[in-house]
């Protein structure tokens, strides 16, 4: 048996040399391709998705295609960073989701930039601190989150790229006991996750003791300081603020998941498995919805998501946000687009980018 490990670790160590001397020569081809650009742009979401697109499928195990696509967008990270420093600006502190998705899109060789506010990661992109921003648009349990849909309308940023995250929520504290507890620090959409879970374990806890923050991370920093509080965030809060884990995933839907969309100023070209996101609005008369919708009808458009919003330019008008299937420079998606025009009082396409 010893000499048959021995052998299957020799074994190893050539492929470790062999992936060594390829990842090098993947990363001299990066540094090329940086040199030949004429465009300062380094992250193509259509060229990573299809990337990724490809080793899934190409993937023949044992690694699952999750882990496959993981280690892929880490080796695209670095090489990325090769060609040119990368700023992702996210809400935070350390330790949110936001920046968790962050990372999971572009992987850990980029710089984030934490933000005390979604307002403030949309300014730091404008104004060209950071060169793209993260934020979270929808969650599967809570629905939409209206500040970014606000900010969407007004921004001239355009939607380059999506993240589905599994969200996982955990207790901590300083302590494990939980009858010790008599405050709960969390952002207004955790606490709405995890509603029924509290309610059940910890219902000697007051609702006037749940204390909002502007993010989960914040929750855990404040908890920190606080021998009677916990938290509600994520594992990696824990660690990063030395929190003990009371309980893991107490959110109420164990397929609680929150969709970040990111934000730039480049136009993504098609991947061939695209989505296409727009903000429209019509006059108030009987029907004004169905027509607009029928362009997407009938040139075979899917629409995967429609969410009205007050407009807060006149009482009781509103805006429709609409996610559909395809590029925004696909024949059917172009033709559709180009009658709706005709029928909106207001159309702004928020971008068009690889879905996930």
């Amino acid at each position: 048996m010893t000499e048959q490990l021995k052998q299957l670790r020799d074994e190893i160590d050539k492929i470790d040399g062999e992936i060594l001397k390829l990842v090098n020569k993947r990363a001299a081809y990066a540094q090329q391709i940086g040199i030949i650009k004429e465009s300062d742009t380094i992250y193509r979401p259509e060229r990573e998705a299809q990337i990724l697109s490809r080793v899934r499928q190409d993937n023949p195990g044992p690694l699952d295609d999750t882990r496959i696509a993981r280690l892929f967008t880490e080796i695209m990270s670095v090489c990325r960073a090769l060609e040119k420093s990368m700023t992702v600006a996210c809400l935070g502190p350390q330790g949110t989701f936001s920046e968790e998705a962050a990372i999971k899109r572009f992987g850990n060789a980029i710089t984030t930039l934490p933000c005390d506010s979604i307002d403030a990661v949309f300014r730091s992109v404008e104004s060209d601190n950071a060169g793209y921003g993260v934020v979270p648009v929808e969650n599967s349990t809570e629905g939409a989150v209206g500040r970014t849909l606000d900010l969407l309308l007004q921004t001239s940023l355009t939607v380059c790229g999506e993240i589905q995250l599994p969200v996982h929520q955990s207790l901590m504290a300083n302590q494990a006991d939980l009858t010790k507890i008599d405050k709960i620090f969390s952002h207004p959409q955790s606490f709405a996750q995890c509603h029924h879970w509290l309610q059940t374990n910890l219902s000697g806890v007051s609702s006037t003791a749940y204390i909002n923050t502007s993010s989960n991370a914040d929750a855990a920093r404040l908890a920190e300081q606080d021998e009677h509080a916990a938290a509600i965030a994520s594992k990696r809060a824990a660690d990063l603020y030395g929190l003990t884990i009371c309980a893991e995933n107490i959110e109420d839907d164990s397929k609680n998941t929150t969709r970040f969309l990111v934000l730039g100023t480049q136009e993504v070209e098609p991947s061939g498995k695209d989505k296409t996101s727009l903000v429209m609005s019509a006059g108030n008369y009987a029907g004004a919805i169905h027509k607009l919708l029928t362009p997407f009808a009938e040139h075979n458009v899917s629409m995967t998501r429609l969410e009205s919003r007050p407009s807060r330019t006149s009482l009781w008008q509103y805006v429709f946000f609409v996610d559909i299937e395809g590029h925004q420079k696909d024949k059917n998606v172009s033709r559709a687009l180009k009658e709706l025009i005709e029928k909106t009082t207001f159309l702004k396409i928020l971008g068009s980018y690889p879905t996930t």
